[in-house]
């Protein structure tokens, strides 16, 4: 993968120093280990995650943070690839939707951070994509426990999660999410994970379809090495591995992401296809 002296973003938000409590968002991997560990033992998942915000503590500090040579790197390569995305999605939605693509924020912080919007993120849960304030939010160690403990290796694995999320704004800006959440209180569980499932594999369909004009909207250059990568960093998430990780068995009902067979699946097949209109996870029949 090559970045190096590509156009930057921008649009980083560098809050690292600060820290806050922890409250599940959109997208995070962290808040879905507890939602799974919570339908293993019969609980409620959402009665855990507002237990969980009425124990945190906001604390703010004016230290200045010190920040590591790797962590720069980090920051400067999450600048370009959050600028490829812009680049892209700018031309997609030009040629194909007829309108401006809304750009996004992205805000690295570490430990915790308050959003406008979406609670309290905690670097347990993962990034993870505010609609509320349309930020993703990122602490950079997950880019070490991606590697370590997912065993998605390489510089696309983050990229892939940043286009992952991207692709969560993408569904925003579309009305999408509107109304995948208005459907929360008018279904049952198990009806809405499938929603869930559905919505996680577009966005992994919309970060193929990024993967797909990388190389030919922006200055960051893609091998079929990295698809490769990307398809294993989105298998490396898949609920049956994480669960399978942590018991030894999964639970396909408690399934709100999908299999890793599934996201490995759709993230490919938007960058085979680069067509935005072809990953309506939503009328799919296998997923239905």
């Amino acid at each position: 993968m090559k970045w190096q002296g590509g156009r930057r973003s921008g649009n980083i938000e560098d809050r690292r120093g600060m820290s806050g409590g922890q409250k599940f968002a959109f997208g995070g991997i962290g808040a879905v280990v507890i939602v799974i560990i919570s339908l293993f033992m019969g609980g409620d998942p959402t009665q855990i995650l507002d237990q969980l915000q009425q124990q945190s503590e906001v604390s703010t500090s004016n230290e200045p943070y010190e920040s590591s040579e790797a962590e720069d790197k980090l920051i400067n390569f999450a600048d370009v690839v959050l600028a490829s995305t812009e680049d892209v999605w700018g031309n997609v939605f030009q040629e194909d939707l007829r309108r401006d693509y809304p750009k996004l924020r992205l805000a690295v912080y570490n430990g915790a951070v308050e959003t406008a919007g979406c609670g309290v993120g905690k670097s347990s849960f993962g990034p993870f994509y505010c609609p509320a304030d349309q930020r993703i939010y990122l602490d950079l160690s997950f880019n070490e426990e991606l590697q370590q403990k997912y065993g998605a290796k390489g510089e696309f694995a983050l990229a892939y999660v940043i286009a992952h999320e991207v692709g969560h704004h993408i569904q925003h800006v579309l009305g999408l999410l509107d109304k995948t959440n208005a459907m929360r209180a008018k279904l049952d569980e198990r009806a809405y994970n499938k929603i869930s499932v559905m919505t996680e594999l577009q966005a992994d369909f919309y970060a193929g379809v990024w993967a797909h004009y990388a190389g030919q909207y922006s200055d960051v250059d893609l091998n079929y090495d990295d698809i490769l990568a990307g398809m294993q960093a989105a298998a490396a998430v898949g609920d049956d591995h994480l669960q399978e990780q942590a018991y030894g068995r999964s639970n396909p009902e408690s399934f709100t992401h999908g299999t890793s067979e599934q996201r490995a699946y759709w993230f490919k097949k938007g960058y085979d296809t680069g067509d935005i209109n072809a990953g309506n996870t939503f009328v799919d029949p296998s997923l239905q």
